[in-house]
């Protein structure tokens, strides 16, 4: 199934004068949103229905909704840069369509037209366009979301479905960006486990999350470190993919991340970070498991030279300690050449189209 072709006209006035003040500020995440959202419905007996562009404003909700009893819902997350040269570029668009599609097969939600919706994607940023920030890093923030709408308590797969867009501010994602990320690595909780639908985008994902989430803040630590089986292995970091940069057992300098095995998110920064790093050949890049016990070795025989999440959200974010186990580990972060900061600014090139050599991955350009 896919969109119609019909899409909604609108003499519209910008938030530019609105994002020109707000920018002056320190802005939560995803608390400040543009003027106009992107709305599509769908059902079984008439499939998508035309796409509309829209003021910024409430949905209206059946109270027996299977997004709201069921969690029959997804979402993504990608940001647009301006670039130097004033265009606007979409980072990696396609590889979000493409997992969003997938999260969407996994929760019996409908298919789409990728290329149409993102089609859509680009003409409601061209409405709101002066909210993208002039930056060298900073971006808008696109969240798609997909529900199921159906208005029974049946647990079924749904015959009725919205997919919207919204765009905010994106702010600081943590509290801060100058320090580096205490994370509390606990295995009585899991994230995700195999079998499950932690590599998809399900907001039950997050929500489940929420209560180790603040019981890490009352250890003092910012998020928690995901730990998975009985060896304790690293898995993610809060809402993060995790790389740990080390000499490994074998004596060689490795950049590591976890393996797609199900459990772990393919996380578009984290894909950009492996494609980039094994251009360079500098170091060994691997998808490989790496347990707590062989941090705490790296760390004790000083093979560590740092730790770092990922994510569109954050970008890359240093981790400066882990508390497991009644230890406070702290970690090696932040040197001013570390392999991170490089990573950082190669994609922030990349975003906003600084280098020639961006052109290896692929950005989308309008």
């Amino acid at each position: 199934m896919v969109f119609t072709k019909q899409r909604k006209q609108h003499n519209l006035q910008c938030g530019s004068v609105f994002f020109s003040v707000i920018c002056c500020y320190v802005v939560d995440f995803g608390t400040v949103f543009t003027d106009h959202m992107l709305t599509v419905e769908w059902n079984a007996n008439e499939g998508w229905q035309s796409p509309l562009i829209r003021p910024f404003g409430n949905l209206s909700l059946h109270p027996a909704c299977s997004a709201l009893h069921y969690g029959v819902q997804l979402f993504e997350g990608l940001k647009v840069y301006r670039g130097n040269d004033g265009r606007l570029r979409l980072f990696r668009p396609i590889l979000n369509m493409s997992r969003m599609a997938k999260s969407a097969e996994r929760a019996c939600l409908p298919a789409f037209d990728q290329s149409e919706l993102l089609e859509c994607i680009r003409r409601l940023i061209e409405i709101d366009q002066d909210w993208v920030p002039h930056s060298d890093s900073a971006g808008l923030y696109i969240r798609p979301t997909f529900i199921g709408t159906e208005p029974s308590l049946g647990v079924r797969k749904p015959a009725h479905a919205l997919l919207y867009v919204i765009l905010c501010h994106a702010g600081s994602y943590f509290d801060t960006e100058v320090r580096a990320l205490s994370l509390w690595a606990d295995p009585k909780y899991t994230r995700a486990w195999k079998g499950g639908t932690g590599d998809c985008k399900m907001g039950g994902n997050y929500g489940g999350t929420l209560f180790a989430q603040y019981e890490a803040g009352s250890c003092g630590c910012q998020q928690v470190l995901w730990l998975y089986g009985e060896d304790h292995q690293i898995t993610e970091a809060g809402t993060m993919n995790i790389f740990l940069h080390w000499i490994n057992e074998d004596g060689d300098e490795e950049l590591a991340t976890p393996p797609l095995d199900g459990i772990i998110l393919p996380g578009v920064t984290r894909l950009s970070i492996l494609e980039l790093t094994k251009k360079w050949e500098e170091v060994k890049v691997s998808e490989r498991y790496v347990t707590m016990g062989q941090l705490c070795s790296a760390l004790q025989q000083q093979r560590l030279m740092e730790m770092f999440g990922s994510g569109t959200a954050c970008r890359i974010c240093p981790v400066g300690s882990v508390v497991y186990q009644g230890k406070h580990l702290e970690l090696p972060c932040q040197e001013k050449h570390s392999l991170s900061s490089r990573i950082a600014t190669e994609l922030a090139d990349i975003q906003v189209s600084r280098l020639t050599r961006a052109r290896t991955i692929a950005t989308s350009t309008f």
